[in-house]
């Protein structure tokens, strides 16, 4: 990666200057006359390599030091009309070769990208404000399929069962596609910077019942309230669509989703053993009245 965005050149972006003195540059240009601390502080260079640096922007015309009046001892920086010429074909070339590099994905895998390098600073920031927040939206060609796959990979991974639960999920897509009657049946897509973070499906059973379905949420995304806002807009949405009960089927050893349908007002209403997806199993009706 380091070759392929070209830092471990002796020039930063056919430049005569390094990786680190193009990145003072750039907090010079973008900063309202910045100090050697605020500096220090942003990158965490070392104190006589930064005062280096900017030593050797001033001896090129790049760099003008002002004395500050709230504190003596420091001196406001800014960029010279020569500092800016240098700068700026720089930025654009920087912008042109992370563009070219884009160019050739498609625009989902944009979005993998984004969200991929989002996650890794969040992972190293502690303390970093939090990513910005999911949304819900409708279903929309393709999503049936991830559903399916990650329901096989995640149940698969955190309670061992086998491809059969996969067929089962790929088949109740299926029919939803297939008879979807939009006023009264509807898939919700938890997603945030283009990746599906959980769903949940409301279908018809009868005229006065509707089914909630193949509630999931993915594990990093597990605690951000996720499930319990699919669940609370499938109960509002049955309660719009005129439906008396609302129901679903579930597993006894599936104890943080049945904590959230008991928390929404389903009641346990029945229990049966049977042997599915590779083990012994307790199935559970829940239904709640509306």
């Amino acid at each position: 990666y380091t070759r392929r965005i070209g830092i471990l050149q002796e020039g930063l972006l056919a430049s005569p200057f390094s990786l680190a003195e193009v990145r003072v540059l750039y907090e010079i240009a973008h900063r309202d006359q910045p100090t050697a601390k605020d500096l220090r502080d942003e990158l965490g260079m070392d104190r006589g390599y930064l005062s280096r640096v900017l030593a050797r922007f001033e001896r090129s015309g790049l760099l003008r030091r002002r004395r500050s009046e709230a504190d003596g001892r420091e001196s406001l920086l800014s960029l010279t009309p020569k500092g800016r010429r240098t700068f700026a074909p720089l930025e654009a070339r920087s912008d042109e070769d992370v563009s070219s590099m884009l160019r050739t994905l498609p625009s989902p895998r944009r979005r993998d990208l984004v969200s991929a390098m989002t996650s890794i600073e969040e992972l190293l920031s502690p303390g970093k404000a939090p990513a910005p927040r999911w949304r819900l939206r409708r279903h929309r060609p393709g999503d049936m399929g991830w559903i399916v796959h990650r329901h096989g990979v995640l149940y698969a991974q955190e309670y061992g069962w086998d491809e059969t639960f996969e067929a089962l999920v790929a088949k109740i897509v299926a029919e939803f596609i297939e008879k979807l009657d939009p006023k009264r049946e509807r898939c919700w897509i938890a997603e945030r910077d283009g990746k599906i973070l959980g769903s949940v499906f409301l279908v018809r059973k009868a005229d006065t019942v509707a089914k909630l379905r193949l509630l999931y949420v993915e594990p990093d995304a597990r605690g951000l309230g996720i499930g319990a806002r699919l669940i609370s807009d499938c109960v509002a949405f049955a309660r719009a669509c005129g439906y008396e009960r609302l129901v679903l089927w579930t597993q006894s050893n599936l104890s943080a989703a049945r904590h959230l349908y008991e928390k929404a007002g389903f009641r346990l209403t029945g229990k049966e053993s049977h042997h599915s997806f590779g083990h012994d199993l307790v199935a559970e009706t829940w239904e709640v009245r509306l």
